[in-house]
């Protein structure tokens, strides 16, 4: 991203500034404490509004549904593979896992969904960067992982056997393999060069319907909640599912509408699944957890 971001902005000589968040430094404590919105974003956010950075690139998933008062998304570029990865240490899927597995993720969405599939499977939350995580795998505190494929192949892991879970099988979060650039709104040149060069218009789509969903149901990326947008021509295809977190119950809907209208694709779905029952079930999951 650091080259496409020098290649959109002829002439000038971005410097990287690497900003730890909340998130970052504390989040066993917080993940227990539910209070999760934001918490790998406001900081980098607060250093923007007060003018000492000029633009963020965040992975989208961490990003809240609304932008702050002054800060807007100029682009959100082409977006990575966004399945989940099942990573062992040999051997096959998900099936294949012996019974009463553990599994390492903290992820309410991905809890939900694979005790659907294997009721019998226990999860540990395991946090720290793809390579902290791999090497827990390989060295037996869990049985398998669950990452995002997203970045496993940016950040790359050695040394384990991945397999790519279908959409059939688990829905990715909303925005999942996605980044977004963040700037100030009054930066209208900035907005304009980052917008024309960087913004990929299905991508955009996609994740704007799928973040639209997550926002009619009323929460963020801590909720058991996944999305896909797929675009078909001038109409976008988004699918969504909420998960109890016993894997129990699973509302699973799919709406189609205009492409050029990603919104109300994702409210429609948004209001589709609240009538089939989503409310008991997010009130049940407490929303605590986050993605990453």
């Amino acid at each position: 991203m650091e080259e496409a971001l020098r290649a959109s902005l002829p002439g000038a000589a971005p410097e990287l500034r690497i900003i730890r968040t909340e998130g970052d430094r504390f989040e066993s404590a917080l993940l227990s404490s539910g209070s999760t919105v934001g918490i790998f974003v406001r900081e980098i956010e607060e250093e923007l509004l007060a003018g000492r950075i000029d633009l963020a690139v965040h992975s989208l998933k961490d990003l809240p549904t609304t932008q702050p008062p002054g800060l807007v998304l100029a682009a959100i570029p082409a977006r990575e593979d966004p399945r989940d990865v099942l990573v062992v240490r040999q051997g096959g899927g998900l099936g294949d896992l012996p019974p009463g597995a553990t599994v390492g993720t903290g992820s309410p969405r991905r809890i939900g969904q694979l005790l659907a599939l294997r009721p019998d499977l226990r999860f540990e939350a395991i946090r720290g960067n793809v390579d902290t995580r791999v090497r827990k795998l390989l060295d037996g505190e869990v049985d398998a992982l669950v990452l995002a494929a997203a970045g496993l192949k940016r950040l790359g892991a050695s040394g384990a056997v991945f397999h790519f879970l279908p959409y059939e099988m688990i829905l990715p979060a909303p925005g999942q393999g996605a980044l977004a650039i963040e700037v100030r709104s009054n930066d209208e040149t900035l907005v304009t060069e980052i917008g024309t060069r960087l913004n990929h218009g299905e991508t955009a789509s996609a994740v704007r319907a799928e973040r639209a969903f997550l926002r009619a149901l009323g929460g963020g990326c801590q909720m058991p909640v996944g999305a896909l947008g797929t675009l078909l021509g001038e109409h976008l295809s988004l699918q969504g599912v909420v998960a109890a977190p016993d894997g129990s119950t699973l509302l699973r809907e799919e709406t189609r509408g205009p492409a050029r209208d990603p919104e109300s694709v994702g409210e429609e779905l948004g209001r589709k699944v609240l009538e089939a029952g989503a409310s008991g079930l997010l009130a049940r999951s407490g929303r605590k957890g986050w993605e990453r």
